[in-house]
């Protein structure tokens, strides 16, 4: 009985340790981008693999193409962050030889567009503000509310911030205001610095401040702040194709909703399906980010903290992701 019993137990072990053994003996290399999302949720996907899977991981930081190229080349095996609008060219080509493949969706829903604080809207009942803006709900209210959004500088129009000088959506939205016939009423004030744009925010925000002000999600900013993105003409490709090409575009439209993409190099999927597998079902949101960045932001965490946190409080979320028996090895090693 006793010898049955031992034999038992170590087929056990034996089986534990047959499942916690990865598909690869290679250290899987995570694409690090220098913006805070990728990294959070690269540091998700690593804690799974190596505490769930038994997989050796590690992340080579850098910027947006030389990354991606690098997934390509085979330097790097995983990409959390696939913004395909922003490198469409370089993406095409590498799939097209074969050598990346998106195999699924981290978030569905990434946003930009055009900002107000909820409580100018609605008021805010606990921080005794009464509503300002009652009636604002669209880009084509804004000129009735130039005086609320005054600038210091200009006072006879209102304020908006735009992003900083020279990015993309900067750029878009200067044609915007032009197009929405804003640029009569309101300045396109650029920040120097991302950080000047959300310290502008930050102390409106904390101040109960009226402020009309461009941003984008995920970001800790969306997650932090209840905010309301005005209503726009509805994304339309050819609205929005002659709004980047044309010097002086007659309409425009919301910004595309973006689809952000899990990719991998094609080397991947043949010597660890099961990591695959488990890439492909890893999904979030633009708000549960968002969320975890504000988190990250409030509590001065670390991305590696940020991870543990989201998985010891969003379990419902991420176990969907994985097998029975490594959402237990993850859940024990927290």
């Amino acid at each position: 009985m006793r010898k049955a019993f031992v034999t038992l137990a170590l087929l056990a072990l034996a089986g534990l340790g047959l499942a916690q053994k990865c598909e690869t003996n290679r250290t899987i290399v995570f694409a690090d981008y220098d913006w805070e999302s990728a990294r959070v949720h690269n540091r998700i996907a690593q804690f799974i693999l190596e505490k769930g899977y038994g997989c050796k991981t590690d992340a080579l930081p850098g910027t947006s193409i030389p990354l991606i190229t690098g997934l390509g080349r085979g330097d790097i095996d995983v990409s959390m962050e696939i913004w395909y609008n922003l490198s469409r060219d370089v993406i095409d080509q590498l799939e097209s030889e074969g050598k990346i493949q998106r195999v699924g969706v981290n978030f569905p829903d990434a946003v930009q567009g055009w900002f107000v604080p909820t409580y100018v809207i609605k008021g805010d009942e606990k921080r005794g503000i009464k509503p300002m803006a009652p009636d604002l709900k669209s880009v084509f209210d804004l000129p009735k509310y130039k005086d609320l959004f005054r600038d210091p500088e200009e006072p006879t129009k209102g304020r908006f911030y735009n992003g900083v000088l020279g990015w993309f959506a900067e750029k878009v939205n200067t044609k915007k205001l032009k197009a929405y016939g804003l640029d009569k009423h309101y300045t396109n004030f650029r920040p120097g610095t991302s950080d000047a744009l959300v310290a502008a925010i930050a102390s409106a925000y904390e101040r109960g401040r009226p402020i009309l002000f461009y941003y984008w999600g995920p970001t800790w900013v969306l997650g932090k702040y209840d905010l309301t993105m005005l209503e726009e003409p509805p994304y339309d490709p050819e609205v929005w194709n002659a709004l980047i090409e044309e010097e002086n575009p007659t309409r425009a439209c919301a910004f595309p909703l973006e689809t952000v993409y899990i990719a991998v190099n094609t080397r991947l999927i043949k010597e660890a399906p099961s990591v695959v597998e488990f890439l492909k079902k890893y999904r979030t949101s633009n708000e549960l980010t968002s969320k975890l960045l504000a988190y990250m932001q409030d509590n001065r965490a670390s991305e590696e903290e940020t991870a543990r946190y989201f998985l010891r409080n969003y379990q419902d979320v991420w176990t969907k992701w994985v097998p029975a028996e490594v959402a237990e090895r993850v859940k024990k090693a927290l």
